[in-house]
């Protein structure tokens, strides 16, 4: 008999984005395409503070069930689903569906598809809601599901579908690797992927900071510098870094200043996304060295895989502090605060 419904965490006021209520609610039609996953365990996102509070604009559904870093086992699969079996082990991250009709969905950027089916907050072609992880099930496209390697614990696996590809994929899309130099703007959840796997693919790996506060951490992560961007910081950095990944999510960045220590027409990605923008850039910063702005969504399923392969082979362990799933508002408190070190998992405490 086919799952019709989940019961989830919900938020059902931006105003009172703390107070997470259990409601059953009904899943999306199980298409041909698709696959049921019964939630073990879920990461917690900055994504879904933005979401939830409103930072990020109005909702698309009723409520909102946030979560999109879910690991899982298989418990329905579509008709034409041929990757997966019931019972296997698997991971949904913050896509859960594309059109396959664009050209990003016909090549090997369906992470950039034109008008992508995001983890929760959003509605399928035919209007369905799709919610995430904070609940009982998801659903997903068969495209946008991943069997998770043996030897990754699930609380290990869970962020690295959205933080840690968030972070792997342009990391390797511009080439990190041995003998390349990489900076890392934020030591925050996303930074913290971004130095693990840097150092993971053979990188030097660089961290900027606005304090000393996480030198040590940045250390025992792999990174081999620190650097607090106090005041001339960049002064002796001139033409030092193949690529930089800017994590934190503020709109009072060095921009400027970092983008010097960039080597001649390389990028600095951003996948930090403040709220109020940027405003700190300008044009002149970038012509010393043909510097690029840039940023990330994602990555395909191919740099998933990648990934989850990296992170069995090379130990990848991230920094994680596991809850149960009731303790969501704790979860995001926390990351309102400032105060996760440095992801934090949510355990399935709900009864199905």
């Amino acid at each position: 008999m086919t799952i019709t419904h989940a019961t989830g965490y919900a938020i059902k006021d931006a105003k009172d984005y703390l107070n997470f209520e259990l409601t059953k609610y009904e899943l999306e039609p199980l298409e041909d395409d698709r696959v049921t996953v019964n939630v073990e365990c879920c990461g917690v996102c900055g994504s879904d503070h933005h979401t939830i509070s409103g930072g990020w604009g109005p909702w698309e559904t009723k409520f909102v069930v946030t979560g999109h870093e879910v690991i899982g086992k298989v418990v329905e699969v579509g008709s034409k689903v041929t990757e997966f079996k019931v019972g296997q082990r698997v991971g949904v991250g913050a896509q859960v569906g594309c059109c396959g009709k664009c050209k990003s969905c016909k090549g090997t950027n369906e992470n950039y598809c034109v008008q992508p089916v995001h983890g929760y907050n959003t509605k399928w072609y035919d209007n369905a809601e799709h919610q995430g992880g904070y609940s009982t099930h998801v659903r997903a496209q068969e495209r946008f599901v991943f069997p998770i390697p043996e030897k990754l614990a699930s609380t290990d696996a869970a962020s690295m579908l959205c933080a840690g590809i968030t972070t792997f994929s342009p990391l390797v899309r511009n080439g990190a690797g041995p003998g390349k130099k990489v900076g890392v703007v934020g030591l925050g959840g996303l930074g913290h992927y971004a130095v693990l796997f840097g150092t993971a693919l053979g990188a030097e790996v660089t961290v900027f900071s606005r304090s000393d506060a996480k030198k040590e951490d940045a250390l025992k992560m792999g990174a081999k510098r620190f650097i607090a961007t106090t005041e001339g910081f960049e002064k002796d950095l001139q033409f030092e870094f193949d690529l930089i990944i800017v994590t934190a999510s503020s709109s009072k960045l060095p921009i400027n200043e970092l983008l010097t220590t960039l080597d001649v027409e390389k990028k600095l990605v951003f996948v930090g996304m403040p709220e109020d923008g940027l405003s700190n850039i300008t044009s002149q910063a970038l012509s010393g060295n043909a510097a690029a702005l840039a940023s990330s969504h994602l990555g395909n399923k191919q740099e998933v895989l990648q990934m989850l392969k990296l992170a069995e082979e090379k130990q990848v362990k991230p920094w994680v502090n596991v809850l149960q799933m009731k303790d969501a508002a704790k979860a995001i408190q926390a990351v309102e605060d400032n105060t996760v070190r440095y992801r934090s998992v949510l355990i399935q405490d709900i009864e199905a």
